[in-house]
């Protein structure tokens, strides 16, 4: 059994993990240098697994940095269509270090996990996707369809030297499918098919600062945020109010996150406020019109207080199509977990964003799933070997029956 296969390369796939992640692949937007010498590594094991095609798709970024995608294809009976596993290679910062119990960058083995950042996101499924490739070359299955692999860059700031770059200069063939293994839970019981719209929106509101003493004579710019940022957070909640129970948590969300700094003493008040809101969007609605409504909002607060308000669209993304609950790589995956977990996985929705949205924009039915914890971009992250070998075999599975 290919199962089986998958077993006995345990000790490789830990090995591979461990020399992978002091290889820092940190988008340059997010104060690294790329993915390239990760990507290098990873080609390397690759070479030996014997595709019958490996290719690079490589670009340059605006800071001059080269950002890779490594796309390998096994070659099926017939041909006609193309399984794909759709990881990616970068990893975002380690944050705040002293929140780490071990270096992020040294990986550490205890047990059954491996301690590093992007060991969860998304080395796990690098790991797991290569070596059920791997088992099924060895197994010496050779699958009707044809099986892909790719390696991508940029995934978490956009995608665009990623995914978007890959889909403008790779003839994929109209009726591919892809697994995406990016999102999922503990037990590994849901298979995401849809995934809401997004926008990150920040606001700045610019009044006139001055002495603490005399706000008579100033315009203080942070109590006027406050309240615009609370009209907007009960202005969109009213007005998007909808719920999908096909969604986790079934309603659009609205939060305000990320705030600025804006004077260094006590006693001054301050002439500007920076706040920022993430909003992830059910399909029900436009993401412009809710975009609408801020801008609605901001121009309401800029009249009423005499204010500037500025506003900058940081991403923006409308819902994607969602998956075909019936195609072939749902039903597939879907009945390998069965056989393998002893239980049949439901179909749900998510707020986060996947490379399965820009796929299925395209026309392309993409499962998103994974077994994990929820420990992505935390400090402490960590992947569960136990986790990286079961999902290898249900990919391993799932491709060669495909």
């Amino acid at each position: 059994m290919i199962e089986k296969i998958v077993e006995e390369m345990k000790d490789e796939m830990v090995k591979t993990m461990v020399e992978m992640i002091p290889i820092k692949a940190i988008s340059p937007e997010l104060g690294g240098t790329g993915e390239k010498e990760r990507a290098d590594y990873l080609e390397r094991v690759l070479k030996d697994i014997g595709f019958d095609e490996l290719k690079r798709l490589d670009t340059k970024d605006k800071y001059g940095y080269v950002r890779p995608n490594i796309i390998a294809k096994i070659k099926g009976k017939e041909g006609k269509k193309t399984l794909w596993l759709a990881v990616h290679i970068d990893t975002v910062p380690e944050g705040d270090i002293s929140l780490w119990k071990t270096d992020p960058f040294k990986p550490v083995v205890e047990g059954d996990k491996i301690y590093g950042r992007g060991t969860a996101d998304d080395g796990q499924a690098v790991i797991s996707s290569i070596y059920a490739l791997k088992a099924l070359k060895k197994s010496g299955i050779i699958p009707k369809n044809n099986i892909g692999l790719m390696l991508l860059a940029d995934e978490e700031v956009g995608s665009k030297y990623g995914m978007h770059y890959v889909l403008d200069n790779y003839n994929f063939g109209e009726n591919d499918e892809f697994i995406v293994p990016d999102a999922g839970n503990s037990k590994g019981d849901a298979i995401e098919i849809a995934e809401k719209g997004l926008l990150w929106v920040c606001i700045k509101v610019i009044g006139k600062q001055g002495h603490g003493s005399r706000p008579d004579l100033s315009l203080n710019a942070n109590r006027i945020g406050m309240k615009l940022a609370l009209s907007i957070d009960e202005r969109l909640h009213y007005k998007f109010s909808a719920i999908n129970n096909i969604f986790v948590p079934p309603y659009s969300t609205f939060e305000p996150t990320k705030r600025e700094a804006n004077v260094q003493n006590i006693n001054t008040i301050p002439g500007t406020d920076f706040f920022c809101f993430d909003c992830r969007i059910l399909p029900n609605y436009k993401v412009e019109d809710v975009l609408n409504e801020i801008k609605d909002e901001a121009e309401h607060y800029k009249k009423k207080f005499n204010v500037e308000v500025e506003l900058k669209v940081v991403q923006k993304s409308e819902p994607a199509p969602q998956t075909d609950p019936n195609s072939e790589v749902v039903v597939k995956l879907k009945k390998a977990i069965k056989e393998l977990r002893g239980f049949e996985p439901s179909l749900i929705g998510i707020g986060g964003g996947t490379v399965a949205a820009p796929l299925r924009r395209r026309g392309y039915n993409a499962a998103v799933w994974y077994t994990i914890d929820n420990v992505e971009h935390s400090p402490n992250e960590y992947c569960k070997i136990s986790n990286m070998i079961g999902d290898a075999k249900v990919f391993a599975k799932v491709i060669s029956e495909y």
